[in-house]
């Protein structure tokens, strides 16, 4: 997530950096570059560091020691601070774009639908000696006739395409997608394929594209980088957790951030006991029917301050301000989903009530530097599904989510209509993987 953010949203970007952060390590990137790493070891390594540096060390040999897997990448648009850049730059320069470790993976080729926006990472793509091709089909087999690539990175967010009357921007994953995996059935080779950000902003492009990768048995993520980001305060519940209560909140607009913020909920409350098996219904209050919701009881008023006090923002009280909305979501089980798009909030975060505690609240942090590292956590996980052929926590939570999502934008489209949603009555099991610091990016893939 990197679009232009409220005043004061950097506010908790600088604080608490943890000992066990690799990015707080002097990695002397200098001295060695990453394909020195690799192709002299841990000897030379330890040439150039010393100190609290020799722990890092050990991990950048275990991380250089693997065998790098390639990777075609499908992208819209290749600007700076594009999710393009901050993926795929650090594949190409290291996990802090400085020519320094990152991760075990290499670009072998890309194609790029909208080139004429991409000035800043043509002279990247030149400088790497990275193939550029005309169409999807020749970008996965690098121009031949099979597919010799490890894994696909679909990126279609950013660029310049259409909006429709809810408020959706009509990036073209399904059609990339569709054209990934049309290429696979035709060359009758199936490999991981990362897709960024919600499946598709549609919900029924989504669910085909769901479809079709498990018809095809395609390994398949799909995911915001927040739920793997740095957290204000610890927040991490055991599974089976009695939660009774939990409130999120989210900024910016409705579409771009309400997925974020609505992937960060469902990561907390997912942990609840016999979590997860979907959603029934959906819908989106605005004005005085949110705080009507509130005050009726469908929001627990506790958990709501607890992360209100846990987020920048710049209005005291929540109730100031005016353009608050409410999804309000009811689970399978009875639970009440309740998240807040609250346009003078800074920071995405949520709380939470586990019985017989006091409620709990983190926000999720958005650190632009060094060179956005929510992003190096995503792509960890991303490298280990492409090193083990298997999804590194499970794509039915971001169908969820989105699905959520697109509900509720259509709910306020027709003036917050209740929706019912056996659609999203979608069922999976939660897995245990952490988010920044750990883990180590410098450990090999699957460790």
């Amino acid at each position: 997530m990197t679009p232009s953010r409220p005043a004061g949203s950097q506010q908790v970007a600088s604080d608490v950096r943890s000992s066990t952060d690799h990015f707080a390590v002097p990695l002397h990137s200098s001295s060695l570059s990453r394909r020195d790493c690799l192709r002299f070891g841990l000897g030379a390594f330890l040439a150039g560091v010393s100190g609290s540096s020799a722990l890092a060390a050990n991990s950048l040999l275990s991380a250089a020691t693997s065998e790098p897997k390639s990777v075609a990448a499908i992208i819209t648009v290749y600007f700076h601070n594009s999710h393009a850049d901050v993926l795929l730059t650090k594949i190409l320069e290291g996990w802090k774009h400085d020519g320094g470790p990152g991760p075990a993976l290499k670009l072998a080729s890309i194609y790029i639908d909208q080139p004429e926006g991409s000035e800043f990472g043509l002279p990247i793509l030149e400088k790497h000696g990275i193939r550029r091709f005309n169409s999807i089909e020749e970008a996965l087999t690098v121009g031949g006739q099979s597919i010799p690539v490890d894994g696909v990175l679909s990126i279609g967010e950013h660029g310049q395409y259409p909006v429709n009357e809810l408020g959706q921007q009509l990036y073209p994953r399904k059609r990339f997608f569709q054209e990934i995996t049309d290429t696979f059935r035709k060359y009758d080779r199936v490999v991981p394929v990362f897709n960024d950000k919600h499946i598709s902003t549609v919900w029924e492009d989504a669910k085909w594209m769901y479809d079709r990768a498990v018809e095809m048995k395609v390994p398949f993520m799909s995911a915001s980088s927040l739920p793997v980001t740095y957290r204000t305060q610890p927040l991490d519940l055991p599974h089976g957790s009695e939660i009774e209560s939990a409130v999120g909140i989210g900024y910016s607009g409705l579409d771009i951030y309400g997925f974020h913020a609505l992937e960060c909920y469902q990561t907390i409350v997912e942990r609840r006991r016999n979590a997860e098996r979907g959603v029934k219904w959906v819908r989106c209050l605005e004005g005085k029917d949110v705080w009507d919701a509130v005050d009726g009881g469908w929001v627990d008023p506790e958990v709501l301050e607890a992360v209100y006090n846990v987020i920048p923002k710049s209005k005291p009280n929540i109730r100031d301000d005016e353009g608050t909305v409410l999804f309000q979501f009811e689970y399978t089980d009875g639970f009440r989903g309740a998240q807040f798009m609250v346009p003078t909030a800074g920071l995405t975060g949520v709380a939470v009530k586990v019985k017989g505690q006091k409620p709990i609240a983190t926000g999720f942090e958005e650190r632009p530097e060094p060179r956005y590292p929510h992003f190096a956590y995503l792509l960890k996980a991303i490298e280990r599904m492409i090193h083990t052929g298997q999804a590194t926590y499970p794509v039915e939570r971001t169908l969820l989510t989105g699905g959520i999502l697109d509900r509720a934008l259509h709910s306020k489209f027709e003036n917050g209509r209740k929706l019912l949603t056996p659609e999203l009555q979608i069922s999976y099991t939660p897995v245990d993987y952490p988010h920044a610091p750990m883990p180590d990016l410098l450990r090999a893939p699957g460790e």
